[in-house]
């Protein structure tokens, strides 16, 4: 994995990188496993309340939920 790969975005950063919401990637965080839900990005837990987000993981997300083409 390069730099451009590891770097750790905020919550608020990957949300502009994908085009949700905040409460999408917190939604996914939390519920993304049950039935009929979308699971989210990977991501990491900083202390008690802090998450990042891989650019490298959120490009792969993109890529694993593409649909068409």
């Amino acid at each position: 994995m390069d730099v451009q790969q590891a770097r750790l975005l905020r919550e608020n950063e990957a949300a502009k990188f994908l085009g949700v919401s905040r409460s999408f990637l917190a939604q996914a965080r939390c519920y993304g496993d049950r039935p009929g839900r979308t699971g989210g990005p990977p991501y990491i837990r900083i202390g008690s309340r802090g998450v990042r987000y891989a650019l490298g993981d959120l490009q792969e997300w993109v890529r694993r939920n593409r649909v068409g083409i």
